[in-house]
């Protein structure tokens, strides 16, 4: 990860944990929770939540919410910090498939889905 990574991962991390919406902008809800469990959802390496399926009504409108409220959360972000939306994301999406991507869930990185096996995710060179 480089330094300027590190340093959004961090900052963003901070302003996070400190967001009442932090719970609801990952996906914890039961739709997005059954939906990651079951495979059809999954964390993409942009930090944002991907269909690996064909979705229900129930579950897009579900994740669709979810990346709304995380791509609110990173422009909060972004502004603070002086960088870009897509910097914050992809910054916390590394985040997201190192610490939050548990075994045997889906997730996404340069488009392909894989399944987490047992030993950590090898991330992408961004991530560093």
């Amino acid at each position: 990860m480089t330094r300027r990574m590190k340093w959004l991962a961090a900052g963003g991390l901070v302003i996070l944990l400190g967001s009442a919406q932090v719970a609801m902008a990952q996906g914890d809800d039961g739709v997005v929770a059954a939906a990651r469990a079951s495979g059809e959802v999954g964390e993409q390496a942009d930090g944002y939540l991907g269909f690996v399926t064909s979705p229900s009504g129930a579950v897009k409108s579900a994740v669709d919410a979810v990346n709304i409220k995380r791509r609110a959360i990173y422009t909060d972000i972004a502004a603070r910090q002086k960088a870009t939306v897509q910097e914050v994301a992809t910054a916390r999406g590394c985040d997201q498939l190192a610490k939050r991507v548990a075994p045997g869930q889906k997730y996404s990185i340069g488009g392909s889905w894989q399944t987490r096996g047992d030993g950590p995710i090898a991330l992408p060179a961004v991530c560093g």
